[in-house]
């Protein structure tokens, strides 16, 4: 039995604690917030320990994982903490806020010998995993552009009632870094290396730090072309879309579903999966837990096996890279070449 702890007691983590709850061999035992009246509204609603204090939660007894479910900016201090503790670790979206912070958590995993694996749960639909497999076998050719569309809404209320969603410090940005970053990561997944990118971003609608609309231009290393946009000011808010086209055709997943399957010279087309997983386009709740679940289960059994977790620290890096690079972009107002440094 592999005993889970999770740091954090947002709306995310129901969602890993239903996913835990159905896995065979692994058990949600304790959570951490250092808020006391927040801690206490999670043990009544958990009836789970709920620890005010990192250490006496580290030293739950026989605590083998660590499930970082806090806002984005503040993923690396306990993170620290659980992997000098020894404790393996998994984290909810993006690994950091920036490649320094980043930098230091894989560093320190690596030092102290502990799994390190980021939540990037929509490569495991069903629709997303048959893409993936047609591109690494070539069926679409060489690739030529691969779109990623995340063109969201957020009313006023989402930031106004957080202290924290939309701040540099501790989101990082907006729509890019902490909606956009899972179709990005799927786009990376696809396309792979990024070469160069020009961006720029814009904060149109709600007073916050960081940006409500955001469009970029990616050269792949491949050679290939794609395009981004990333916005939580799009009424009434669209699906998340990605889109890839090569020489012998094309494909374009739509809120985890095929929605277009064409290859010359077959009839196959596109037979979209029931029950993808949901899209947030206009409530970040409206997602299921099935392919947190599935994450967890890999995660467990790299756990078990002594293998490499599926979406490890250096590849979570690589969104987190990118998106910075657009921010400095937008910045600059400069294309910018890979790899990408935090100035």
């Amino acid at each position: 039995m592999i005993k889970i702890g999770i740091v954090g007691t947002g709306s995310i983590t129901g969602k890993h604690a239903q996913a835990i709850a159905e896995i065979e061999g692994a058990e949600l035992v304790a959570l951490y917030n250092p808020n006391p009246e927040s801690a206490a509204k999670a043990q009544s609603k958990f009836g789970l320990p709920v620890f005010t204090d990192i250490n006496e939660f580290l030293n739950f007894p026989g605590l083998d994982v660590v499930c970082i479910c806090t806002p984005s900016g503040l993923h690396l201090e306990p993170a620290l903490a659980a992997a000098k503790a020894g404790k393996h670790l998994l984290i909810e979206k993006p690994i950091e806020i920036n490649l320094s912070r980043t930098d230091q958590l894989i560093q320190c995993c690596e030092e102290n010998g502990v799994k390190l694996a980021v939540i990037f749960q929509n490569r495991f639909s069903d629709d997303y995993q048959k893409l993936k497999k047609a591109v690494d076998a070539g069926v679409f050719g060489r690739l030529l552009m691969g779109n990623a569309y995340v063109n969201w809404f957020r009313d006023s209320a989402y930031y106004t009632t957080s202290n924290w969603k939309g701040t540099l410090k501790v989101d990082g940005g907006g729509a890019l870094i902490n909606q956009g970053i899972h179709t990005i990561d799927l786009l990376l997944d696809l396309m792979g290396d990024v070469k160069s990118v020009f961006g720029q971003v814009q904060t149109t609608m709600y007073p916050i730090e960081g940006e409500d609309l955001a469009a970029a231009l990616v050269n792949f290393k491949n050679g290939a072309l794609g395009n981004i946009t990333s916005a939580t000011a799009i009424y009434p808010g669209y699906p998340e879309r990605i889109e890839v086209f090569g020489t012998t055709g094309s494909a374009i997943l739509e809120a985890g579903k095929l929605t277009q399957w064409n290859i010359i010279g077959s009839t196959e087309t596109a037979k979209a999966v029931e029950n993808a997983g949901g899209s947030g386009a206009s409530d970040p709740t409206a997602i299921g837990h099935q392919m947190h679940q599935e994450q967890w289960r890999l995660f467990l059994a790299a756990i078990n096996g002594d293998l490499k977790p599926v979406v490890d620290g250096k590849t979570a890096r690589k969104s987190v890279e990118l998106i910075r690079a657009i921010y400095h972009s937008s910045h600059s107002g400069k294309l910018v070449e890979f790899p990408f440094a935090d100035k």
